[in-house]
């Protein structure tokens, strides 16, 4: 596997999509009691550039972490790592993804949030698969809506490796 030699989403453009992100996200949560839940390990840059620019900012910060991906592939099970230690019940939370592909993942989640009865759960995701999709699942807040590319970057990896790049980049086989 080898790294595209341009970005599919550069860093700048990034940024500038977090920040009209955390301008919504900021109209909308204002004066809530509300959670905002990373998802670890991919979500984690994504999720601390929202809550940096997020103004004024509501939200206690958690995490939760779920595996399904080996190498290129997701493995279809998906496994609850950590679970937040902050109570949701009667809270709003907001879920931060960085990448809804097949719906799988979001759907354990949504599952497992929803069982702790919070006020409301929406769901803000970097990048958006809609192809790829085997469950039904939709974001309320999406930074770019891509094709089927395998991405790495801006925390997204592959076997751990290229998420410590600024931009999204395609990774391809060689």
């Amino acid at each position: 596997m080898k790294l595209s030699s341009t970005p599919l989403i550069p860093a700048d453009a990034i940024q500038q999509r977090v920040l009209e992100l955390a301008r919504d996200i900021s109209m909308d949560y204002a004066q809530l009691d509300a959670v905002l839940l990373c998802v670890l390990k991919g979500a984690a840059p994504f999720t601390m550039d929202l809550f940096h620019a997020i103004d004024p900012n509501p939200f206690t910060l958690d995490f939760i972490r779920a595996q399904s991906y080996a190498g290129t592939a997701s493995s279809g099970a998906i496994t609850l790592r950590y679970t937040p230690d902050e109570v949701l019940t009667h809270r709003h939370v907001l879920l931060v993804e960085d990448i809804l592909d097949t719906g799988r993942t979001l759907d354990v989640l949504v599952k497992h949030i929803q069982a702790e009865n919070p006020a409301s759960l929406k769901i803000c995701t970097l990048l958006d698969k809609p192809l790829r999709r085997i469950i039904p699942a939709t974001a309320d807040y999406t930074g770019f809506t891509i094709d089927d590319h395998f991405v790495v970057g801006y925390g997204l990896d592959y076997n751990e490796q290229y998420r410590a790049l600024h931009a999204v980049y395609c990774l391809e086989e060689e």
